[in-house]
């Protein structure tokens, strides 16, 4: 079993719903198998470090103050159940007006993790249901794994032959149970 730095992982689609643009705490809900499956993660990592987009912030659909309410739940969750999140880092540029590098699938929010929490990019894995949570991946030379919840399904079509995510799943569930290749008896 391989043990990986730090698991990035997208939020919207990966760890939870994604309805479409999540505006306050009512609205956000874990997948049912999201917190086990990142139980058995925890078994070949010693962090999570949630890398996400936010745009709604910039096309006023959330205020981020809402945002933050949501971040601080997930958090707690993490907390609760002793998986160690190091951190939430977002991008809230608009994906249509000159987004910085920090919107995936740029690289800035690993490279400011990396910088922060001194996290071995090269052996770390990013999980997530979009093109753009593997592509940043890719160009760091970390492991990637698409879980096909959210919008996994329609990003297969924008993979190229050589650009293959390294692993396929349908949710982290499975994922977590690949990665980890054994059950845990809780």
């Amino acid at each position: 079993m391989k043990i990986y730095d730090c698991i990035f992982l997208d939020r919207d689609g990966t760890i939870n719903f994604d309805p479409g643009y999540i505006k306050n705490i009512d609205e956000f809900k874990l997948y049912s198998y999201a917190i086990d499956a990142l139980r058995k993660l925890s078994l070949i990592t010693k962090s999570f470090c949630i890398v996400s987009n936010q745009s709604g912030v910039s096309r006023g659909i959330i205020n981020i103050d809402e945002l933050n309410k949501i971040h601080e739940y997930i958090k707690l969750t993490f907390k609760k159940h002793n998986i160690n999140l190091i951190d939430i880092l977002i991008a809230t540029d608009h994906p249509d007006k000159e987004p910085s590098s920090r919107r995936k699938p740029g690289i800035g929010m690993f490279i400011e993790a990396k910088s922060v929490y001194e996290i071995k990019l090269k052996d770390s894995l990013m999980i997530g249901d979009s093109y753009t949570d593997i592509e940043p991946g890719r160009v760091i030379g970390m492991e990637s794994m698409l879980v096909l919840s959210g919008i996994g399904n329609l990003s297969l079509k924008k993979f190229k032959n050589n650009l293959w995510p390294n692993y396929i799943v349908n949710n982290l569930s499975e994922g977590a149970d690949l990665l980890c290749k054994e059950k845990l008896e809780y």
